[in-house]
């Protein structure tokens, strides 16, 4: 494949193959200049400056050199080797070439005089002309300065090193270790103004629970996607989740579909459409999954493709389930319409939850998702990541054209507004309200749409009844007040013809 390289004003840049990095960077590295990269212990910096060559060599055709000076090439290849990155069969090939700086076992290094790096850079230049490079990686200058005390001395040859790179013509990446997430960019405190582009890696931990981040602090003459941006550590390698350079350009379907009830269909003006996302909130109990259950039999009995993510129950639940409301979902299994996923959510971090149902969508091909539920996927997240995830995976719905139900729990039983749907009802296309409504001392449901995007819907808040047939909605409740609020009360006879007369005048 041919190299593809951006331009950016008078910067060029090089596509870097790192999946959502050349989206918040606008194109990629800028070409022939020096870039750090910049973290914690853990924050992979290693594994970026690799997949940096790798993906150069596999999709670009350009060879690439890598300097080490911590890890020998032997532990390189061996700790990479579980991304499925066969680096010693790229240097078999002529392709990737390795110089070892890192240090013998028992070596010490001490500091007497001038240092000149005149060698290391005639080490690299050979390395680079050997195999053609057009990328380097060099892993970590904090290594390799780590036995110096003065700080002028790493910055002279730090800026000796960078002029060195430019002037075989590489684009180079540099790592740099710093002691803490939030405060000074590198060990030595000068890094970051010798480099042409400065990236932060972080590893934070929120709510006991390791979050990682890029932010790109600097790129020299280039505009960039500013903030910081999620990323997780996948089989593929670095996967960064750019959601602020997500666009608004998925198209919108006038079609609608049904949502396996013919009453509620009516309520909605003729069902759902077909791309839109919709959030059902409820109590425990008040039927959401039933719901869930519809919609998904509703789809296969259409012959579409059917997806359900569960994160509360097993899938033998929902197969008990659905059989309580006579709906055989092993039938759609077994004729491949339908995909039972469940997973707990402690299970992984929410990019990687993120990452992988994007992949099951990929694979599968559904017409219709189902997650059930949001709620148990915000209780191990903090908000913004919780907030990004939803953002994610409704933006990658949309431009598949595919129907998404999610469902949320709501804290109280008779009423009130769930977190969940204070979150990202403005994310949503429709939101459904199932509440339960006590009345004369017995407990009934209720339901009404309380949104619906692009299309007129009913008012009303309905009645409704679960069987083993599923859910029968009936009238709208009359002379009653404070459901969605619940509170219900039953208004007395002047009250209700007071609002008849302001209906009236209405």
């Amino acid at each position: 494949m041919t190299q593809t390289v951006h331009t950016d004003g008078p910067v060029k840049k090089i596509v870097t193959g790192i999946p959502g990095f050349d989206a918040i960077s606008m194109g990629g590295l800028p070409k022939g200049r020096t870039t750090l990269v910049t973290g914690t212990a853990g924050s992979s910096k290693t594994i970026m400056a690799v997949q940096f060559l790798i993906h150069g060599m596999q999709k670009y055709d350009e060879p690439g050199v890598f300097v080490t000076f911590e890890e020998t090439p032997i532990d390189i290849r061996r700790n990479v080797g579980s991304f499925g990155w066969n680096l010693e069969q790229y240097s078999n090939e002529g392709r990737l070439a390795f110089v070892d700086g890192s240090p013998e076992p028992g070596q010490s290094t001490v500091e007497t005089g001038n240092y000149d790096f005149s060698a290391l850079l005639a080490r690299i230049e050979s390395a680079v002309k050997k195999v053609g490079a057009q990328r380097v990686a060099i892993d970590s200058v904090s290594a390799l300065f780590s036995q110096f005390a003065d700080a002028g001395v790493v910055r002279r040859e730090l800026f000796r090193l960078a002029a060195g790179l430019k002037q075989m013509g590489v684009t180079s990446l540099l790592t740099a270790e710093r002691l803490q997430e939030y405060g000074d960019i590198a060990r030595f405190g000068v890094e970051e103004f010798v480099a042409d582009n400065v990236i932060v890696l972080r590893n934070v931990l929120e709510q006991e629970r390791r979050r990682r981040t890029i932010e790109i602090l600097k790129y020299r003459g280039s505009a960039h996607q500013k903030g910081e941006f999620p990323f997780t550590i996948s089989p593929d390698g670095i996967a960064i989740l750019p959601l602020s350079a997500m666009e608004l350009t998925q198209k919108s379907s006038n079609v609608r579909i049904s949502s396996g009830n013919e009453e509620l269909d009516r309520m909605c003006s003729g069902g759902y459409y077909r791309d839109s996302v919709i959030l059902v909130s409820g109590a425990t109990g008040t039927g959401k999954t039933l719901m869930v259950t519809t919609f998904l039999d509703n789809g296969s009995k259409c012959g579409e493709k059917t997806l359900v993510f569960a994160f509360e129950e097993s899938r033998e639940q929902l197969l008990r389930n659905a059989i309580g409301w006579s709906i055989d979902f092993r039938k759609w299994e077994e004729k491949g319409l339908l995909k039972i996923l469940c997973q707990y959510p402690e299970t992984l971090g929410l990019e990687d939850h993120l990452l992988w149902m994007k992949k099951e969508i990929e694979n599968f091909g559904p017409t219709r998702v189902a997650l059930d539920s949001l709620s148990a996927l915000e209780r191990v997240s903090s908000v913004k990541s919780f907030r990004e995830f939803v953002i994610a995976l409704t933006a990658h719905l949309k431009a598949k054209e595919t129907a998404g139900l999610f469902t949320a729990t709501t804290v109280s039983l008779m009423g009130g507004t769930s977190i969940t749907e204070t979150h990202i009802s403005s994310i949503t296309d429709s939101i459904i309200l199932l509440r339960y409504v006590e009345l004369m001392g017995e407990m009934r449901r209720g339901i009404t749409v309380l949104k619906m995007r692009g299309s007129w819907h009913d008012k009303a808040i309905r009645e409704f009844e679960i069987d083993d047939k599923g859910m029968h909605i009936g009238r709208a409740f009359h002379a009653v007040s404070g459901i969605l609020a619940g509170t219900p009360t039953r208004l007395v006879l002047a009250e209700q013809e007071r609002m008849g007369e302001m209906f009236q005048r209405k």
